[in-house]
C-alpha cells in the first residue's frame, strides 16, 4: 500500500482561508482547525506566532516526520526518538527561501532499512511539491471599488 498524507487529509480539493486579525497576525482555518501567525517584532509584527514561512518549513518537516514515523512502525522499529531538524537561508530577487536543509534522526533505525527509509521519506508529499511545483493561480478579489486617497 502507498503510503500517502491525502487519505489522512481528505479530499483533492481541499480549501484553506487565511483572514487578516489585525496587525500582522493571520487566523488561518483548516478543516475546522485553527492557525495563527504573526511576523517578529522587529518586522513590525508582535511575534504572537510563527511566520507564514516557517509554518510551510514547519509543514515540510512534519511531512517528512509523518512519512517516517509510519515507515518506522510498519517496519517494527522504535519511533521513539525520531525527530526532523529544518534549516534555512534566504535569497534574494525575488526574496524566497533560498535553501532547505532537513536532518532526520532516527535512533531505531537498522542499517538494513536505511536505504529504503531514506526513499520514502524523500517522497513525502511536501518534498515532491517542492521538487515538482504546482501551477499557482492569483485572483484579486474586491467587493467594492474604493478611491485611492
Amino acid at each position: 500500500m502507498a503510503l500517502s498524507n491525502e487519505s489522512v487529509m481528505g479530499p483533492e480539493n481541499a480549501s484553506i482561508r487565511a483572514v487578516h486579525q489585525g496587525g500582522d497576525r493571520l487566523l488561518m482555518t483548516v478543516r475546522g482547525h485553527e492557525l495563527y501567525s504573526d511576523q517578529p517584532v522587529d518586522s513590525g509584527g508582535e511575534d504572537t506566532a510563527a511566520t507564514p514561512t516557517e509554518m510551510f518549513l514547519a509543514g515540510l518537516a512534519g511531512c517528512i516526520a509523518f512519512y517516517a514515523e509510519r515507515f518506522l512502525r510498519r517496519n517494527g522499529l522504535t519511533t521513539e526518538g525520531l525527530a526532523v531538524t529544518c534549516d534555512y537561508t534566504w535569497a534574494e530577487n525575488p526574496h524566497r527561501v533560498g535553501q532547505v536543509n532537513l536532518a532526520v534522526e532516527v535512533p531505531g533505525l537498522t542499517v538494513e532499512k536505511r536505504e529504503a527509509f531514506t526513499r520514502v521519506v524523500q517522497h513525502c508529499t511536501l518534498h515532491n511539491t517542492l521538487l515538482r511545483p504546482p501551477a499557482v493561480q492569483l485572483r484579486v478579489l474586491t467587493t467594492q471599488t474604493v478611491s485611492a486617497p
